[in-house]
């Protein structure tokens, strides 16, 4: 006797949708509706998964099709919003292209929470905030993912650490030396954030004042000089394995 086919199957496509989502119609219009009309090429009684970032991932069929829109019908749940570890990763923003492989890296990776911090030796001032969470989106989408991470406002490093929270830890991937990081990241179990600096390393007197707050610890990644979009990717991951997200 044959199988029963999978469904949906496992080609269906994913979109994300900013906007909470519920069982009933839905009118999908703009880049979304172009990518699954004209890229995908959905027609009525085609699926496609949709995900909100807010109820979890939902099944829906289309009903109509238009040139610039189309009509769904969300017809099931298929998984509520996944659980998210309480992990902030503070970048100092990098070129275009590295930056953008870091937003990446941290939705695939589970983070809550990505901040971009602005030190003395950042290359980058302004960092294009809409792009970095373009790429989120999209890895999520490819990664089956129904989380993404919260996008915050930079930040100043001096605003940082002056507002930071009194029960969160703070690693900080110190190019002058630090505790082993697994160890580090074991011993202090709870909310936590990794802080990785601009590509030329945090200044002294940066450094001076990162060490002055009662909850950073700085940490050492190994004896490999990492560049510093692999030492954010790095660090998050030995914080996940070491918390049990892996």
């Amino acid at each position: 006797m044959a199988a029963t086919p999978a469904w949906p199957p496992r080609s269906t496509p994913r979109l994300f949708v900013d906007a909470a989502l519920a069982e009933g119609p839905r009118r999908i219009d703009g880049p979304p509706a172009h990518y699954l009309l004209s890229v995908m090429r959905l027609k009525v009684g085609d699926a496609v998964k949709l995900f909100d970032d807010r109820s979890g991932e939902w099944l829906a069929v289309v009903e109509a099709t238009g040139k610039r829109d189309l009509h769904v019908q969300l017809t099931t749940l298929l998984r509520p919003r996944e659980p998210v570890p309480d992990m902030w990763l503070c970048a100092a923003p990098l070129k275009k292209g590295r930056v953008d492989w870091v937003a990446e890296k941290a939705c695939e990776l589970g983070v809550a929470r990505l901040v971009p911090v602005l030190t003395r030796r950042a290359v980058v001032d302004k960092p294009n905030t809409d792009r970095l969470r373009a790429h989120m989106i999209e890895a999520a989408e490819q990664c089956d993912r129904t989380a993404l991470p919260v996008l915050a406002d930079p930040v100043k490093l001096a605003t940082l650490l002056r507002d930071w929270p009194a029960d969160r830890a703070l690693f900080f991937a110190d190019e002058a030396g630090g505790e082993p990081a697994a160890a580090a990241m074991r011993a202090r179990p709870g909310p936590a954030a990794i802080l990785i600096g601009p590509e030329g390393g945090f200044a002294d007197a940066e450094r001076e004042a990162i060490r002055a707050l009662p909850r950073a610890v700085g940490v050492s990644l190994g004896p490999r000089i990492l560049r510093a979009d692999t030492a954010a990717a790095a660090a998050v991951a030995i914080w996940m394995s070491v918390a049990g997200d892996w």
